[in-house]
């Protein structure tokens, strides 16, 4: 396999996708990326906007075991992870696996259950495995996380901690879809007569994981390394945040630029690349100064701020 395989397959797996999700390409590329970048999507927007169908449709067209965890506050972390059970003709305790021993799981309105449900997903967001009375277990590779959360109704909630929100490597939002794109979902809907379209595998879980492997052998020139950590660090200096991006957001820029040029056929990473998920992969791990808590968009205002200051290396054309 090589970096021009990787766009090919990406694209047919995109294009699968756009049998549920329509007119929303730029999106699916960005959910792309994030699973070739070996990392967690936060969908944060209203409902009835296709979350729940997103998830389950690139679960369908990768080929991957898929799981939905609906969050309430009466949800137990055991109701997660299983547990122990004991059979009495066996004699003995053996295991009931919790949904999240799957590839892709879907958490829904993540932030209705308590935050001691809520952390049992950090281990296996961090650490692809969970530990079950002393004994650690791992869970199916590639294993990633897709939580959704509406961004108006708070009542009955319990936000998400710093930590978690952290483990995310983008938030994301759907967005509304144009007139001539809602229009084309009542036609194809009326078509199929059925209310889910039908999809087929494109890929695997082993060529997902080859992928992943691949793409650590996308150039990323010195200077754009720095150009990463000017940006990063930006996000600390500035006086409307109170807390900066950690350096789990340089890592995120990284390698969602290393997996958007392989997304798009180029062995070499350009500073547009990383431009382009300043936003989606540091929005949220900024806390900004309690004046701007309830003023909207506060977060893409700093970000924007820090991209515009910070100078965009010139690369040579001949280590590209």
């Amino acid at each position: 396999m090589d970096i021009s395989q990787i766009a090919v397959i990406s694209n047919g797996v995109i294009e699968e996708v756009e049998k549920s999700i329509i007119g929303k390409r730029e999106l699916l590329e960005y959910v792309m990326a994030a699973i070739l970048a070996d990392g967690h999507v936060l969908l944060e927007d209203f409902p009835g906007l296709g979350k729940t169908m997103l998830a389950k449709a690139f679960a369908f067209a990768l080929g991957l075991k898929f799981k939905r965890i609906q969050f309430t506050p009466d949800l137990l972390p055991g109701d997660i992870t299983g547990g122990y059970v004991y059979n009495r003709a066996k004699g003995d305790f053996e295991l009931r696996a919790g949904p999240i021993f799957a590839n892709i799981i879907l958490a829904d309105e993540i932030n209705r259950a308590t935050p001691k449900t809520q952390s049992a997903l950090l281990e296996a967001m961090q650490e692809h495995q969970v530990t079950l009375e002393g004994e650690t277990r791992r869970l199916p590779e590639p294993f990633m996380v897709i939580a959704t959360q509406n961004p108006v109704e708070y009542e009955g909630t319990f936000p998400l901690p710093e930590a978690q929100l952290d483990r995310f490597i983008v938030k994301l939002a759907i967005g509304y879809p144009s007139a001539e794109d809602e229009a084309e979902i009542l036609r194809r809907r009326r078509e199929r007569k059925q209310e889910e379209a039908t999809l087929s595998a494109v890929t695997s879980g082993e060529q997902v994981l080859a992928m992943r492997q691949l793409i650590e052998e996308v150039y990323l020139d010195p200077d754009m390394e720095r150009y990463i950590v000017d940006l990063v660090r930006a996000t600390r200096s500035d006086s409307r945040v109170a807390v900066g991006a950690s350096p789990r957001g340089s890592l995120a820029l990284l390698k969602l630029s290393r997996a958007w040029a392989a997304l798009h056929g180029r062995t070499f990473v350009l500073p547009d690349d990383v431009k382009r998920f300043a936003g989606p992969a540091l929005r949220h791990r900024l806390i900004l100064d309690p004046d701007l808590w309830m003023k909207r968009n506060a977060a893409s205002g700093v970000i924007d701020s820090v991209v515009n200051s910070v100078p965009v290396p010139v690369l040579n054309q001949a280590r590209t």
